[in-house]
């Protein structure tokens, strides 16, 4: 019927309304928290499920798992892409591609997109089957 949701315009709804709320939780942690270890390991789980969620919004017919290799695969790029130096430089002119880009390497944020991926993974797959049964 017109106008009826179907299960991905469902999913993708939730997807883009995580994506708003999780962009306001890290601005959040990043302007109104002091800088230390937790509130960078909060920054950089916040990352990775906003990765997670931008990507079920484009692809919402895709399975949990699919989309966590996928965005996986791209925050891991990202951290990698540290390495190179570029996001720090980029950031020294503007300001803000730091916090979509990073500026400096540190293995422990792979550890921790991983684990955010995981989690938001598990979570989406939970409420499609709620939303099935």
């Amino acid at each position: 019927m017109a106008g009826e949701a179907t299960p991905a315009s469902g999913r993708r709804g939730r997807a883009a309304l995580a994506s708003v709320v999780t962009v306001a939780a890290g601005l959040a942690v990043h302007l109104a928290l002091p800088s230390s270890v937790a509130t960078d390991i909060a920054g950089d789980a916040l990352y990775a499920v906003l990765i997670y969620a931008l990507a079920v919004t484009l692809l919402p017919r895709w399975r949990p798992a699919r989309v966590a290799v996928i965005a996986g695969t791209f925050c891991v790029a990202i951290e990698v892409f540290q390495l190179t130096g570029l996001p720090r430089a980029w950031a020294a002119v503007f300001r803000p591609a730091a916090l979509v880009f990073g500026s400096g390497f540190d293995a422990r944020d792979l550890v921790v997109y991983v684990a955010a991926v995981a989690l938001a993974a598990s979570i989406d797959a939970a409420l499609g089957r709620r939303s099935q049964g």
